[in-house]
């Protein structure tokens, strides 16, 4: 069996300091998260910047301050995936922008944020293409079934320049409670649904440890944080991010799926 990657998304564009205090808003304070989470067992870091009131934010030079704040920090042991997230703020041709003058080492894509309709799937392949030749490492976020169909015929298409891009499932954004479940991954799984061969899983609330580990023993990488959960396999508030972290990376090791 592969062994399984372990993604940190400790902040989101969404929650603040009231929702928890440890949630990282500043570049100093992410780079501290990223060494923290790193010993933790994280080999990734999801990175949202903020406004200085705490708003969702997409800005190439605030992007460029976290990346370097981060890599002081860390160095090379953790990859930065910056998010192109728009959250309802920001229109496809912004976040494409922001992906270009940034030039991280990697970005998430939600798909249905970048082709609201069929009028943006040439910009959408015109950005794969140039992550492509920058050596960008592009993960396209899926939050239903329905989308990994459509992307799989983007590839028939040739509209995908990658052979197998990576992708990200996100389970139950829509629940009840807005709480995953571990069955939550399997209509992604189903025998008619497209199989890529590098797949995430993320999932919301207190049962996101289960999940992930779920999705690990399935094939797939994982992403915990306080982007989506703030609580541990115990149902206790977690500390820090690096306590989610810690929880998913001791799992996997007793499965056997980290080296």
């Amino acid at each position: 069996m592969q062994q399984t990657t372990i993604t940190v998304a400790p902040n989101g564009g969404r929650r603040t300091k009231q929702d928890h205090p440890a949630i990282p808003m500043t570049a100093a304070e992410l780079a501290r998260t990223a060494s923290e989470c790193l010993e933790a067992g994280a080999s990734m870091i999801h990175v949202h910047v903020r406004n200085p009131d705490g708003t969702h934010l997409l800005d190439a030079e605030a992007y460029k301050a976290a990346i370097a704040a981060i890599r002081a920090e860390v160095g090379d042991r953790m990859v930065v995936q910056i998010t192109s997230e728009a959250l309802g703020i920001y229109s496809p041709a912004e976040q494409i922008a922001v992906v270009k003058a940034v030039r991280p080492q990697a970005a998430s894509l939600a798909l249905r944020e970048l082709v609201p309709d069929a009028s943006h799937e040439a910009a959408f392949a015109d950005l794969l293409a140039w992550m492509r030749r920058e050596e960008i490492l592009p993960q396209i976020i899926l939050y239903e079934p329905a989308e990994a169909i459509r992307l799989a015929e983007y590839h028939q298409r040739g509209l995908l320049t990658f052979d197998d891009v990576p992708v990200l499932y996100v389970l139950g954004r829509y629940a009840v409670g807005q709480t995953s479940a571990p069955a939550d991954l399997l209509p992604f799984l189903a025998p008619d649904q497209p199989h890529f061969s590098h797949w995430s899983v993320c999932a919301f609330g207190r049962y996101e440890a289960a999940c992930v580990t779920a999705g690990a023993l399935l094939g797939g990488h994982v992403r915990v944080g306080f982007e989506n959960n703030l609580y541990r396999a115990d149902g206790s508030l977690a500390s820090s991010n690096a306590d989610l972290v810690r929880d998913v990376e001791t799992a996997l090791q007793y499965l056997g799926l980290r080296g």
